[in-house]
């Protein structure tokens, strides 16, 4: 683990560097190119309200070296919520080293101690081995499900 990696809560000061972050992570997994205000806007948004979504941060030295958000689902078969994980990002000179381990830890005890969370989900691209690597490790499995989507910009 390098130096003292902190994991919190983001911050509306956090947006910028969380925008870097997202944007990085859809070219580099996706190759797409997201637009920077719109991203933006979008974590400004959620920072703002924490009941469409919660950014996690992970930092050294005071500086962001990593980040989650999740965001959630209601679920009735389950009678509670799941979180999903999303926005999964650690800057490359970071990477290997157990900063997303803390993160995903951080919110999976997050996730134990809420009386109405059932579990965490999340979807990763499917070429993305390297991160399905890392998800199994931590005892997240495939769902045997399929995300279909239909966007509509």
């Amino acid at each position: 683990m390098p130096e003292t990696v902190a994991v919190r809560e983001g911050r509306p000061e956090d947006a910028l560097i969380i925008t870097k972050y997202n944007r990085a992570m859809a070219n580099e997994t996706e190759s797409k190119c997201l637009h920077t205000q719109t991203v933006l806007k979008g974590v400004q948004a959620g920072l703002a309200r924490p009941e469409l979504c919660r950014y996690f941060v992970a930092e050294v030295a005071g500086h962001v070296i990593g980040q989650a958000m999740i965001t959630y689902e209601w679920s009735d078969w389950r009678n509670g919520q799941l979180w999903w994980l999303q926005s999964v990002y650690v800057h490359p000179d970071h990477r290997r080293q157990g900063v997303f381990r803390k993160l995903y830890r951080h919110i999976e005890s997050l996730a134990r101690t809420a009386s109405d969370v059932r579990g965490i989900r999340l979807y990763v691209e499917e070429k993305n081995r390297s991160s399905q690597s890392v998800y199994a490790k931590l005892g997240l499995l495939p769902a045997g499900y399929h995300v279909y989507e239909r966007e509509f910009e």
